[in-house]
């Protein structure tokens, strides 16, 4: 995905909601000593210092893909916390970290079984693997912003988009079976978020899901994609104030034997 398509302060609109299964995930993990930790996709590391003050980790490495986002969190200092620039894909870390984890990113990556596969080679022996994940292709919000995507003009700008990859939770569960872990916690969460209006549900896709429409598209394009997305979206759901938005999210936890 492009840098540019992110945006911090538009994926921050809905800071708390975002923040939520963050905290959730978080309280899966088993404290330990002076832990390593390594946070893949990152973002502005605002809730990677939280994790990392929380746990009285030793060294936390932080590792997102866009520059944008790791500019702010750059505006933070805090010590034990680094911050690399890099793609999951093509990351290859050559210590052992006690704990690997991945909130709302995973879900824009293929192969799950790969990617756990590798994560998993990072890990200290006992080490715990915690990952969450959106999971709403169903929602409406999703749903049709790939149908308009389908549509000319935007089809042949687009190209073809990929697949959306993440797996039935019993899945992840069977694929921490198969990669030797201990004790596992899998589980699908829907949330249910109060936002002011229906339209909000286009704001908070436009941080988040719509970037790959945006770095895909000209401004000229992508302007009138996010038209025709609002106007459709807003007749499937009507327009309706509060608006009650459910959210559906994967969590996987794993601990392996020893340590």
């Amino acid at each position: 995905m492009a840098d540019d398509a992110w945006d911090p302060r538009q994926y921050s609109r809905f800071c708390d909601e975002r923040q939520a299964p963050f905290f959730d995930l978080a309280a899966l993990v088993e404290p330990a000593p002076a832990m390593r930790i390594v946070d893949l996709g990152c973002g502005t590391a605002e809730l990677t210092a939280a994790l990392h003050q929380r746990l009285g980790a030793q060294r936390t490495l932080g590792v997102d893909s866009s520059e944008k986002m790791l500019e702010a969190a750059r505006a933070r200092s805090v010590p034990g916390l680094e911050l690399e620039q890099a793609s999951i894909e093509a990351l290859d870390l050559h210590e052992p970290f006690d704990l690997v984890l991945s909130n709302s990113v995973l879900h824009w990556l293929a192969d799950h079984a790969g990617l756990l596969t590798r994560m998993t080679r990072w890990l200290a022996p006992g080490g715990q693997l915690a990952v969450q994940m959106p999971d709403n292709f169903s929602h409406a919000s999703h749903r049709v912003a790939h149908a308009v995507a389908a549509e000319e003009p935007f089809a042949s700008a687009l190209g073809t988009l990929p697949p959306w990859p993440v797996l039935a939770p019993e899945r992840y569960a069977e694929l921490l079976a198969e990669l030797g872990y201990a004790r596992q916690h899998v589980r699908l969460q829907v949330y249910g978020h109060r936002l002011a209006r229906t339209d909000d549900v286009v704001e908070w896709v436009k941080g988040s899901l719509l970037t790959i429409f945006r770095a895909r598209l000209d401004a000229e394009l992508y302007a009138r994609f996010l038209s025709a997305y609002r106007d459709r979206l807003l007749s499937e759901l009507g327009e309706r104030a509060p608006f009650f938005y459910t959210y559906r999210r994967v969590f996987v936890w794993g601990r392996l034997p020893g340590g």
